[in-house]
């Protein structure tokens, strides 16, 4: 392996030989180091013959090395942060980059700070892992904990990132819906500056978002959450573990002496992007979250669901289960409110 360091910055280049599939799983350049170009690499799989371009590296230690990376190259470059996602994309040729940033060197993307009276500042490089197990998000932010726990397996966990699972823009990505229920905005940094946007906005369609592609989603803004307030995720698979939601509901609720002063619920896996059911939230604010007004509430979520049908389950099935999920994540909100 050669690195070719860029002098005016902390920014390297690595330009990787050949690699044998069949040994290790790493996708090495698309250019090697001698000038030659070989276009692909071909290897045997379980699922047939995988064909993955060949891409240059790029490791950044700032954030404007970041920028300077991506800055006019365009749909070629892809970012990678725990690369569950796009690794698996370019083997099974769902991608065709010529360069991949590795954020894995930038510190300021792993950002984790804040409390329940303060609201949180979440970086985009924080893994799923250490939302499950950090103490003090866990307790102020539980939904955003509990999607981080349901991601793959521990291994998983452990290079899954928060941005990652965001930018991928799954209709069924976990950790979504728990940030849009908190009023969360993405903080993002372009050539242009930094921007923010509400996460109810973030999402354009199935894996797309409002990033440009020389942008960087960096992280997260979560507000101050504050006393009686709580929140949950629930999700329905078809296993227990290492699955996908057929449906994902996530609910916070504040309270002010009994009574409902603010309400969220977003749906996951029945729509395009995650949606707020708003019909549901205007009923339950101002009113006691008695049983009959969340039952009410998880009726009128239904609304909100645009389901399909397809091999997880039926449209009829997932709007069963966006009713069953909202008044569980509701009750289970309630109490933590309480508690």
């Amino acid at each position: 392996m050669h690195h070719a360091p860029q002098p005016s910055s902390g920014l390297f280049i690595f330009r990787r030989a050949p690699v044998d599939y069949a040994r290790r799983s790493i996708v090495p350049s698309n250019r090697l180091t001698d000038g030659a170009v070989s276009p692909t690499i071909t290897a045997p799989s379980a699922i047939g013959e995988i064909r993955v371009r060949r891409f240059d590296l790029v490791t950044p230690v700032s954030i404007d090395d970041c920028l300077g990376a991506l800055k006019g190259r365009g749909p070629e470059v892809k970012v990678l942060a725990g690369g569950t996602d796009l690794i698996a994309q370019l083997k099974v040729g769902m991608l065709k980059v010529a360069v991949v940033v590795d954020l894995s060197g930038v510190a300021d993307l792993r950002v984790l700070e804040g409390d329940a009276q303060r609201g949180f500042r979440i970086g985009a490089a924080v893994t799923a892992r250490t939302l499950e197990r950090d103490a003090t998000l866990r307790a102020a932010l539980p939904s955003l904990s509990e999607s981080g726990a349901l991601v793959g397996s521990i291994q998983i966990r452990n290079l899954a990132t928060l941005g990652g699972n965001v930018c991928n823009a799954a209709p069924s990505a976990d950790m979504a819906p728990p940030l849009v229920a908190l009023d969360a905005e993405a903080v993002i940094a372009g050539s242009g500056g930094r921007r923010r946007v509400p996460m109810a906005s973030f999402f354009k369609g199935v894996r797309q978002t409002v990033l440009a592609p020389d942008e960087l989603l960096i992280e997260f803004a979560v507000p101050a959450t504050g006393p009686r307030s709580g929140g949950a995720y629930l999700r329905h698979t078809p296993r227990r573990e290492l699955d996908i939601a057929v449906v994902g509901v996530a609910s916070q609720v504040s309270l002010v002496d009994g009574v409902c002063r603010k309400a969220r619920i977003a749906l996951a896996a029945v729509a395009p992007v995650p949606v707020r059911a708003t019909a549901a939230e205007q009923a339950l604010e101002g009113q006691p979250l008695t049983p009959q007004a969340i039952a009410r509430a998880a009726d009128l979520a239904v609304d909100a669901a645009r389901p399909i049908s397809d091999q997880r389950g039926s449209a009829e099935f997932r709007r069963h289960l966006v009713r069953v999920l909202t008044r569980r994540t509701l009750t289970l909100a309630l109490a933590r409110a309480t508690a």
